[in-house]
């Protein structure tokens, strides 16, 4: 008898393999809920760009799904980079997006970041941004971007790995700009908040997305100056800002640069966790790819201030190919340029 059961549940654990094998996605996404992992506060540009994607997207996956975005900030989403990683189910039901310079901690060998970049199941992202530095217009503070060089300017910054706090370290330390960075806001909105108040004189990771959808009135009244432009490709979208890139005085210098700011053609990157059935993830990959280009979401994202220029799962993977082959001089440098 011992026998016997065994064998029946042997037999039945196979038929049950065989089942979920020929599931088609539509038959498993029926009735279920795609999760979209915000790895920041509500009410900034990752929110603001999740949130616009979850009320189209479903339709696009077989069997209409409901799609629903959920915060779980920590770390300038790296908490939500491990999560997705080592947690999260890996059924296709659930996929992060986080912010590029997160996905790159493991090159900088940082122990706190528990993943591998290069075996998330990758999405893409939803455009290719250019991002600033700003200062308000205040008495005293910097005007321009040759004032902050020798004035000293305070720029407020989130996590060690956020943007917030890792762009106007770099400016520092490899541009050698008279900046002063606080630390320990939790997202850019409190950041924003202590810049207008006064606590602060700047602040840097600043999409063109976000400037449109919450800076445009101060920007476009000179309240708010962009004071330079750290995005790898050049942009005159807001004037003529002055580039990083136009600064570099050395080749290392080039080099450590292009490790930060080159990652920003990821943007603001989607990814499921390793592991994924692969029908699903192409499932979710063709989802994605055909919502950026539904003419309701684009309606709707350019309502919002939204910049859809997307980036395929490839030229990510190409991207952190790239930079996981970054040769140890430059790896180093950029991990001082950070202050690691």
């Amino acid at each position: 008898m011992r026998f016997t059961s065994k064998a029946t549940i042997a037999a039945s654990l196979t038929i049950a393999s065989f089942a979920a094998l020929a599931q088609s996605p539509a038959d498993f996404y029926r009735g279920k809920t795609v999760s979209v992992v915000v790895g920041f506060p509500a009410g900034g540009g990752y929110d603001a760009n999740s949130r616009v994607l979850a009320r189209h997207m479903g339709r696009f996956i077989p069997g209409n799904p409901t799609v629903v975005a959920s915060n779980m900030p920590g770390a300038g989403s790296l908490v939500a980079a491990n999560h997705m990683f080592n947690a999260a189910p890996k059924d296709g039901t659930t996929f992060v997006i986080i912010a590029s310079s997160v996905a790159v901690e493991p090159f900088l060998r940082n122990p706190q970041a528990r993943f591998d970049p290069l075996k998330f199941g990758w999405l893409g992202s939803m455009s290719q941004e250019a991002s600033y530095c700003g200062v308000w217009n205040r008495p005293g503070n910097a005007a321009n971007w040759q004032d902050v060089m020798t004035k000293e300017t305070v720029f407020g910054g989130g996590a060690p790995s956020a943007i917030t706090s890792q762009h106007p370290q770099i400016l520092r330390n490899v541009l050698k700009a008279n900046i002063k960075v606080i630390t320990g806001y939790q997202g850019s909105r409190d950041i924003n908040l202590a810049m207008q108040r006064g606590e602060v004189h700047g602040t840097c990771g600043m999409f063109s997305s976000s400037i449109k959808t919450s800076w445009n009135r101060e920007v476009s009244s000179g309240d708010l100056r962009l004071v330079i432009q750290v995005g790898p490709k050049k942009s005159l979208e807001f004037g003529d800002v002055p580039h990083v890139f136009d600064y570099a005085k050395t080749e290392e210098d080039r080099g450590v640069l292009d490790f930060h700011f080159g990652q920003l053609l990821m943007s603001r990157p989607y990814a499921l966790p390793p592991g994924v059935p692969e029908d699903r993830l192409a499932t979710l990959r063709t989802a994605f790819a055909a919502t950026l280009n539904d003419p309701e979401f684009l309606a709707e994202a350019k309502k919002a201030g939204l910049d859809i220029d997307p980036v395929s799962p490839e030229e990510i993977m190409a991207l952190l190919t790239k930079f996981s082959r970054f040769p140890e001089n430059i790896i180093d440098s950029s991990k001082k340029a950070i202050e690691r």
